[in-house]
């Protein structure tokens, strides 16, 4: 009896030490992001939705078990692991997680702002660049595939302020590059290159390289207005573009007839792949990338309102300690109200997070990388 007895405790006890090892593991790979109602419509499940739009932007596979994610009241928390990354990203995001973990935010509120969290993925290049997996240099992109002879010419551009010649290797499932070189048309001088890649999650994943090759966190705005990669994220909405105005034809390359059809018949393709995806975002639902874009737009110039649940301060203590900014109304979004820019106000704040970069879409004086 006595026998039973212990081998029962010792049974019991390392049960206990499992299931709090266990425990253990999943709080380290835990994040808790606070969602803070950003206009009058916003709902916790639409956040949500631009949340798995962002993590799948940076490659998550999002597996159709929702047991990655766990809403309370107005906090949704992810499990890193469970959200379909490879272990590159994992390694990435929970180093990121580290760094927002030691902040003052976070020990105040148990959380880090949800439009904090999606400004860090997405806003930061490196951070994009190093979750996403995208190579230290061009050579390193281009090695994994082979670029058919067919070229494209670009004389009237909506993105860059140069001509663009576009290079593509032939459409392989979820397996297809795309090379721009920005291009001097009189001396033919190339300035820099942009990539885009398709992945297995059915997003793009984007490349801005110098003349040597080097990746870069923008595109030069003397050359381009392409910016950063999360404008690319935002100009492309996940799709092929076609071209949206006519171009010249020259000889060498594709006639723009041709070359805009072949853009449509890859995009088309690319589409029904997607929408057959069993996991991930719906990409049904194109328009719900907008809840991304919200979620770091609110943050980056949020109302007075969106301030006092983020601060945990009165609407009327908000107005008083910013009364000596000026506010602006998005043009895109006017429903957001009267905003301020979050360089001017960070440093106001009642508690300290993680630094985020200047801008979002555009080249940034402070440009934040905690994956270095």
């Amino acid at each position: 009896m006595r026998k039973y007895l212990y081998l029962l405790l010792i049974v019991t006890l390392i049960s206990c030490e499992n299931n709090s090892y266990s425990d253990l593991i999943e709080t380290e790979t835990r994040l808790n992001l606070k969602w803070n109602k950003a206009y009058s419509d916003d709902t916790i499940d639409k956040s949500l939705i631009g949340l798995k739009w962002a993590l799948s932007y940076v490659g998550a596979i999002l597996p159709n078990s929702t047991n990655g994610f766990v809403i309370t009241d107005n906090t949704i928390s992810l499990d890193i692991k469970k959200l379909g990354f490879n272990e590159n990203a994992i390694e990435k995001l929970l180093q990121l997680s580290d760094k927002i973990k030691n902040t003052s935010e976070y020990k105040v509120n148990n959380s880090v702002d949800l439009g904090r969290y999606v400004t860090l993925l997405i806003g930061a290049s490196e951070h994009y660049y190093e979750i996403i997996g995208v190579p230290n240099t061009l050579d390193e992109v281009l090695n994994k595939y082979t670029l058919l002879p067919q070229k494209g010419y670009i004389n009237n551009s909506e993105v860059s302020l140069e001509h663009r010649i576009i290079q593509f290797s032939e459409q392989n499932g979820f397996n297809q590059v795309f090379l721009s070189e920005e291009i001097d048309p009189i001396s033919g001088e190339i300035y820099e290159y942009e990539t885009i890649e398709l992945l297995s999650n059915g997003q793009l994943r984007f490349g801005i390289f110098d003349i040597n090759g080097d990746r870069k966190n923008n595109a030069n705005p003397l050359h381009s207005n392409a910016g950063k990669p999360a404008k690319c994220m935002w100009c492309h909405e996940s799709s092929i573009q076609q071209m949206y105005s006519v171009q010249n034809n020259n000889p060498g390359f594709l006639t723009y007839t041709d070359f805009q059809n072949k853009l449509i018949n890859y995009r088309e393709a690319n589409r029904n792949q997607k929408l057959a995806l069993a996991d991930g975002v719906d990409f049904s639902q194109t328009q719900q990338h907008t809840f991304t874009e919200l979620l770091y737009i609110s943050f980056m110039e949020p109302s007075a309102e969106r301030l006092s649940l983020e601060w945990n301060m009165t609407i009327p203590e908000i107005q008083n300690l910013l009364s000596s900014l000026s506010t602006h109304v998005y043009a895109e979004f006017p429903f957001l109200g009267n905003l301020y820019d979050r360089n001017d106000i960070e440093n106001l704040a009642p508690f300290q997070g993680l630094q985020v970069s200047t801008f979002v879409r555009e080249a940034s004086q402070t440009e934040v990388n905690y994956l270095y």
